[in-house]
């Protein structure tokens, strides 16, 4: 039979593993008898961990969430994974940098060796996008609740200026560019907006529970990209064809979520989209190729549009 405090241990590792247990299933993993399973899980008990009997014919145990965060156990691959999140937590724009530089510190410190050295070689560095601004983490809770919880939210939006307070049904909060986001139907407008989270004030109370409605075609991911596309839908609002005088391998890696189809060795079609056609025509300029338009007309004068301004630029 291990040591007790050792069972303890495993006890614990196995509670947090799934959600119900049956105690003669535990008392088989940890090889005692179902009397020994009820004595470790008092001791459990009286060391703050809320392990609950589950009823039935079976019987069981379950460990809830408390009062007090109790210690936690985590595998070699939780770890790392853990300590490499926090590392990067500063970039989230969610005001918990200072709160994930001390956990750090606490999690390395209690790392075997082995994985402290892991966790050292894989230092990183995080590099904040210009000027992208912090949300006060009281906000994020706030508008996460009131997703969670499916109920209308009032808040200001922008500086304070006496104007009265928004309206929306809160469905998702998501992150763009080290940007926080709240996805919601504005019930002022009737449509879907996307409110920029650094820009919220949430006010309280919230107001009436609400039936939640799909996004626009039914993926979340989409519907913002298009958002930030300047379209309501998952396309660009300009999209465009042209042959490259480049091979497909060489043009694939910079063109996201374009279209590329190989025309031999030296050439290519690439069906790229972009908010406007001067912006497209631009894009299709960077790859410093003979460029032929397949179209659309829009393209082919957004081309000629910029040849003219190129060319004052460069007699200037």
């Amino acid at each position: 039979m291990p040591h007790t405090s050792a069972r303890l241990l495993s006890l614990l590792s196995l509670l947090q593993a799934r959600r119900d247990w049956p105690g003669q299933l535990l008392a088989e993993r940890l090889d005692v008898s179902p009397r020994t399973v009820r004595r470790d899980v008092d001791r459990l008990r009286e060391l703050g961990y809320p392990v609950t009997a589950i009823k039935g014919p079976d019987g069981g145990y379950r460990l809830d969430a408390g009062a007090d965060l109790p210690p936690l156990l985590f595998d070699d691959e939780q770890a790392v994974a853990l300590a490499v999140a926090l590392q990067i937590a500063v970039t989230s724009g969610a005001g918990i940098e200072v709160a994930a530089a001390r956990a750090l510190t606490t999690v390395r410190q209690v790392m075997p060796a082995r994985l402290r050295h892991r966790v050292d070689a894989l230092r990183v560095t995080p590099v904040e996008r210009g000027g992208a601004p912090q949300v006060d983490s009281a906000v994020l809770v706030a508008l996460g609740a009131a997703v969670r919880a499916r109920e209308v939210l009032r808040f200001d939006y922008g500086p304070a200026g006496g104007a009265p307070a928004r309206r929306a049904e809160p469905h998702h909060l998501v992150t763009r560019g080290g940007r926080w986001y709240l996805v919601a139907w504005d019930l002022d407008r009737a449509d879907w907006r996307t409110f920029r989270a650094d820009r919220i004030t949430p006010r309280t109370p919230t107001g009436p529970r609400f039936a939640p409605r799909e996004v626009p075609g039914g993926d979340l991911a989409r519907f913002v990209a298009g958002r930030f596309r300047g379209s309501g839908s998952d396309g660009w609002p300009c999209t465009g064809e042209v042959v490259l005088a480049a091979p497909a391998g060489a043009v694939s890696p910079f063109v996201h979520d374009g279209v590329v189809e190989p025309l031999g060795p030296d050439h290519c079609r690439l069906l790229l989209g972009s908010w406007s056609w001067v912006g497209l025509a631009a894009a299709l300029g960077r790859f410093d190729v003979d460029i032929e338009v397949v179209g659309p007309p829009e393209l082919r004068r957004a081309f000629a549009r910029l040849s003219r301004r190129y060319a004052d630029a460069a007699g200037g």
